[in-house]
């Protein structure tokens, strides 16, 4: 009986130190932009965004029928408003969570023309050369970690004649959510060597040179700067401890900051900006103006 009980243990130890290689090698090969979203859960940050969302796809002259892809779509904020328009929509996203919450909402609401599936923004394995009528990401694809594979990716998917629609927060800006990633970065280690900030995307000239090299003559390619508005019937306060909890960036910039007791700080700073950009009359509720760069490409 000793024995077989000293076996069984020398077994179980074998199998949980498997069980450990299997989710180190996991973690090692994880994709770092999959491991960020699928930290939180977005969705609970996008109820604020749905409003904005519809607003902005209202805009891009969606007809009935034309086939569009939603690339870095979240839980659906742009997707699901386009296809009520009537297009035909296809949501890419990294995180299967979120995919996975966006599929729920057209389940639940009944929407027959739009689908969510798990995709690279880099890579997107699967989807056909010129497949889209139009193509948009809003704070969506500016986070993927190869960005020039990003525009040529889009461009790839994209029909001739057809346009890409992105959205990218502005480096520098002091409205509120570049003020949160700069804040956040601030409490956070410095990013491992040749790591090209998401950032960037807010920044013309680094657009026009990734679309160009792409194959897009930079005449075909627009700007304009578009105010995004957070609104939700919550009060400042309890939105600052909706991205502590659930959104990736600043939850990563508070375990770090809980590391070096600096956890307070980080949640001050957060509070006085939240408050103070808040425009809303109304203590209980949030009306949060953010600025960023609104990108049009013509194929």
């Amino acid at each position: 009986m000793a024995f077989q009980a000293k076996r069984n243990s020398n077994n179980t130890d074998r199998f949980v130190s498997i069980k450990l290689f299997v989710v180190i090698i996991k973690l090692a090969n994880m994709n770092p932009n999959k491991a960020l979203w699928e930290k939180g859960d977005f969705t609970r940050i996008a109820r604020s965004m749905r409003a904005s969302g519809a607003e902005l796809v209202s805009k891009l002259g969606i007809v009935k029928g034309i086939k569009l892809m939603d690339l870095g779509c979240g839980d659906g904020t742009t997707a699901i408003p386009a296809a009520k328009l009537g297009a035909t929509v296809t949501g890419v996203d990294i995180a299967q969570n979120l995919v996975a919450a966006g599929n729920k909402r057209v389940q639940d609401e009944r929407i027959s023309n739009c689908s969510f599936q798990e995709g690279d923004a880099c890579e997107l394995t699967g989807i056909a050369d010129a497949t889209f009528d139009m193509s948009i990401s809003i704070f969506g694809a500016m986070f993927s970690i190869r960005p020039f594979d990003v525009a040529k990716e889009l461009v790839r998917v994209t029909k001739p004649g057809g346009k890409i629609i992105m959205g990218n927060w502005i480096p520098g800006d002091p409205t509120l959510v570049a003020q949160i990633l700069k804040i956040s970065s601030s409490y956070t280690p410095p990013p491992p060597e040749g790591f090209i900030s998401p950032m960037t995307w807010g920044i013309e000239k680094n657009v026009i040179e990734r679309f160009t090299a792409a194959g897009i003559p930079s005449e075909n390619i627009s700007f304009s700067k578009e105010t995004w508005v957070f609104a939700e019937p919550i009060t400042a306060t309890d939105f600052v401890d909706d991205f502590k909890q659930y959104y990736g960036p600043t939850m990563n910039a508070f375990d770090a900051a809980e590391k070096n007791g600096k956890a307070a700080d980080l949640l001050k700073e957060l509070y006085d900006l939240f408050n103070s950009q808040n425009t809303s009359t109304n203590k209980n509720e949030i009306n949060i103006p953010a600025t960023y760069l609104k990108v049009t490409v013509t194929l």
